[in-house]
């Protein structure tokens, strides 16, 4: 039985393959750093976190930021929710530098325990990338084959609830 977090958590499995990561991936609430299960409240995540990528030198990257458990993990109806898309993220992870595709949404869940998940890819070279049409259904495996960003270099999740509920997530 595997004892990665990604794997536990099923992070890997809905939203992504197993891979081997080849990037450190940092990401930063109010200078809190997020572990993977960690669980943090809506109130701290109203301001775009401080992500850091580090990678390959000269690398450029793509984040993206889901919701695997739109609207509530009993019912993802409208799994994976994106909630930021960024890319062109050069290594280093100045995501200032990068181009925002779709603006960061902070997670407002309304029922149960959601799973947000960060993922970045390494992209092959600069390229152009539209925002969909829509945040709900978005489907990375889909997103990352039609741009031909290959495997994850790297990913991290937390989970969230709405404020004032009590409960931890429970695994199979």
């Amino acid at each position: 039985m595997s004892r990665d977090p990604l794997i536990v958590g099923n992070i890997v499995g809905d939203i992504v393959d197993y891979f081997d990561a080849s990037a450190r991936l940092r990401v930063l609430y109010s200078n809190r750093e997020i572990t993977n299960g960690s669980e943090l409240r809506p109130s701290h995540l109203v301001n775009q976190p401080t992500v850091q990528i580090t990678g390959l030198s000269r690398s450029l990257y793509t984040l993206v930021m889901i919701d695997p458990d739109a609207p509530s993990p009993s019912d993802p109806s409208e799994r994976e929710y994106l909630h930021w898309l960024v890319t062109d993220i050069p290594e280093g992870g100045d995501m200032s530098r990068g181009t925002e595709v779709v603006a960061y949404e902070s997670p407002r869940p309304t029922a149960g325990i959601h799973r947000y998940a960060f993922v970045v890819f390494r992209q092959t070279m600069q390229q152009v990338i539209y925002a969909p049409g829509w945040r709900a259904n978005f489907n990375t495996r889909d997103f990352v084959a039609f741009y031909s960003l290959g495997a994850p270099a790297a990913a991290a999740y937390f989970n969230c609830q709405k404020e004032g509920s009590c409960g931890g997530r429970r695994y199979r």
